[in-house]
Protein backbone atom coordinates (compact mmCIF):
# COMPACT_ATOMS: atom_id res chain seq x y z
CA UNK A 1 0.00 0.00 0.00
CA UNK A 2 1.36 3.40 -0.95
CA UNK A 3 0.10 6.86 -0.06
CA UNK A 4 1.10 10.33 -1.16
CA UNK A 5 0.05 12.75 1.57
CA UNK A 6 -0.22 16.45 0.87
CA UNK A 7 -0.87 19.02 3.57
CA UNK A 8 -3.62 21.28 2.24
CA UNK A 9 -5.65 24.33 3.15
CA UNK A 10 -8.36 23.06 0.77
CA UNK A 11 -8.89 20.17 -1.63
CA UNK A 12 -11.72 18.74 -3.68
CA UNK A 13 -12.39 15.96 -6.13
CA UNK A 14 -14.95 15.93 -8.92
CA UNK A 15 -16.19 13.28 -11.32
CA UNK A 16 -17.31 14.96 -14.50
CA UNK A 17 -19.12 18.04 -13.23
CA UNK A 18 -20.19 16.38 -9.97
CA UNK A 19 -18.33 17.32 -6.79
CA UNK A 20 -17.85 14.10 -4.83
CA UNK A 21 -15.59 15.20 -1.96
CA UNK A 22 -14.14 18.38 -0.51
CA UNK A 23 -12.24 19.41 2.61
CA UNK A 24 -10.78 22.48 4.23
CA UNK A 25 -7.49 22.40 6.16
CA UNK A 26 -6.04 18.93 6.54
CA UNK A 27 -4.55 16.29 4.27
CA UNK A 28 -5.19 14.99 0.78
CA UNK A 29 -4.20 11.34 0.44
CA UNK A 30 -3.69 9.66 -2.91
CA UNK A 31 -3.91 5.94 -2.11
CA UNK A 32 -2.57 2.97 -4.09
CA UNK A 33 -3.49 -0.54 -2.98
CA UNK A 34 -1.31 -3.43 -4.13
CA UNK A 35 -1.91 -7.16 -4.63
CA UNK A 36 -1.35 -8.83 -1.30
CA UNK A 37 -2.27 -5.80 0.82
CA UNK A 38 -4.44 -6.71 3.79
CA UNK A 39 -6.20 -5.05 6.69
CA UNK A 40 -2.83 -5.09 8.50
CA UNK A 41 -1.27 -2.75 5.93
CA UNK A 42 -4.41 -0.59 5.75
CA UNK A 43 -4.56 -0.17 9.53
CA UNK A 44 -0.83 0.56 9.82
CA UNK A 45 -0.95 3.16 7.05
CA UNK A 46 -4.03 4.90 8.44
CA UNK A 47 -2.64 5.04 11.98
CA UNK A 48 0.68 6.37 10.70
CA UNK A 49 -1.09 8.96 8.55
CA UNK A 50 -3.40 10.25 11.27
CA UNK A 51 -0.58 10.58 13.80
CA UNK A 52 2.13 11.84 11.41
CA UNK A 53 3.39 15.20 12.64
CA UNK A 54 3.36 17.26 9.44
CA UNK A 55 1.60 20.34 10.79
CA UNK A 56 3.42 23.21 12.43
CA UNK A 57 3.09 24.25 16.05
CA UNK A 58 3.24 27.87 17.22
CA UNK A 59 7.03 27.91 16.84
CA UNK A 60 6.93 26.59 13.27
CA UNK A 61 8.07 23.02 14.04
CA UNK A 62 6.33 19.94 12.70
CA UNK A 63 4.85 18.86 16.03
CA UNK A 64 1.15 18.45 15.25
CA UNK A 65 -0.74 15.65 13.57
CA UNK A 66 -4.01 15.70 11.66
CA UNK A 67 -5.76 14.42 14.79
CA UNK A 68 -4.13 17.08 17.02
CA UNK A 69 -5.52 19.80 14.78
CA UNK A 70 -8.93 18.26 14.12
CA UNK A 71 -7.98 18.47 10.44
CA UNK A 72 -9.97 17.00 7.59
CA UNK A 73 -8.99 14.13 5.31
CA UNK A 74 -9.69 13.58 1.61
CA UNK A 75 -8.81 10.06 0.43
CA UNK A 76 -8.57 9.48 -3.33
CA UNK A 77 -7.90 6.01 -4.78
CA UNK A 78 -5.07 6.06 -7.30
CA UNK A 79 -3.84 2.76 -8.74
CA UNK A 80 -1.18 4.59 -10.80
CA UNK A 81 0.91 5.01 -7.62
CA UNK A 82 1.88 1.37 -8.10
CA UNK A 83 3.21 1.89 -11.63
CA UNK A 84 6.26 -0.12 -12.63
CA UNK A 85 8.36 1.96 -15.02
CA UNK A 86 11.51 -0.18 -15.06
CA UNK A 87 10.95 -1.52 -18.59
CA UNK A 88 9.94 0.28 -21.74
CA UNK A 89 8.05 3.54 -21.98
CA UNK A 90 4.56 2.47 -20.90
CA UNK A 91 3.99 1.94 -17.17
CA UNK A 92 2.74 -1.43 -16.01
CA UNK A 93 0.01 -1.45 -13.38
CA UNK A 94 -0.01 -5.19 -12.67
CA UNK A 95 1.02 -4.57 -9.03
CA UNK A 96 -2.24 -2.75 -8.34
CA UNK A 97 -4.94 -4.76 -6.59
CA UNK A 98 -8.12 -5.61 -8.44
CA UNK A 99 -11.23 -3.72 -7.29
CA UNK A 100 -12.66 -6.73 -5.43
CA UNK A 101 -9.60 -6.63 -3.14
CA UNK A 102 -8.91 -2.89 -3.14
CA UNK A 103 -12.40 -1.47 -2.54
CA UNK A 104 -12.92 -3.12 0.87
CA UNK A 105 -9.50 -1.89 2.07
CA UNK A 106 -10.18 1.62 0.76
CA UNK A 107 -13.56 1.68 2.48
CA UNK A 108 -12.03 0.28 5.69
CA UNK A 109 -9.53 3.13 5.85
CA UNK A 110 -12.26 5.72 5.38
CA UNK A 111 -14.47 4.07 8.01
CA UNK A 112 -11.62 3.76 10.54
CA UNK A 113 -10.61 7.42 10.06
CA UNK A 114 -14.23 8.43 10.64
CA UNK A 115 -14.37 6.20 13.74
CA UNK A 116 -11.33 8.09 15.09
CA UNK A 117 -13.28 11.34 14.82
CA UNK A 118 -11.78 12.65 11.59
CA UNK A 119 -14.02 14.39 9.06
CA UNK A 120 -13.40 12.30 5.94
CA UNK A 121 -14.28 12.91 2.30
CA UNK A 122 -13.41 10.56 -0.54
CA UNK A 123 -13.03 10.19 -4.24
CA UNK A 124 -14.92 7.60 -6.25
CA UNK A 125 -13.21 4.27 -6.80
CA UNK A 126 -12.74 3.41 -10.49
CA UNK A 127 -13.86 6.82 -11.75
CA UNK A 128 -11.92 9.33 -13.79
CA UNK A 129 -11.51 12.14 -11.26
CA UNK A 130 -10.24 15.69 -11.21
CA UNK A 131 -8.41 16.61 -8.01
CA UNK A 132 -7.80 20.22 -7.00
CA UNK A 133 -5.76 21.25 -4.00
CA UNK A 134 -3.95 24.08 -2.30
CA UNK A 135 -0.78 22.47 -0.96
CA UNK A 136 0.43 24.22 2.17
CA UNK A 137 4.18 24.48 2.65
CA UNK A 138 4.36 22.74 0.23
CA UNK A 139 4.42 19.56 2.30
CA UNK A 140 4.23 16.23 0.49
CA UNK A 141 5.10 12.92 2.18
CA UNK A 142 5.14 9.39 0.77
CA UNK A 143 4.22 6.43 2.99
CA UNK A 144 4.69 2.86 1.86
CA UNK A 145 3.53 -0.10 3.94
CA UNK A 146 6.62 -1.99 2.75
CA UNK A 147 8.68 0.44 4.86
CA UNK A 148 7.02 -0.49 8.16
Amino acid sequence: MRAVIQRVSAARVTVGDDPVGAIGAGALVLLGIAHGDTEVEADWLLDKLLDLRIFEDDSGKFNRSLCNLNGELLVVPQFTLLADTRKGRRPSFTAAARPEQAVPLYERMIRRAHDRGVRVASGRFGARMRVELVNEGPVTIILDSNDR
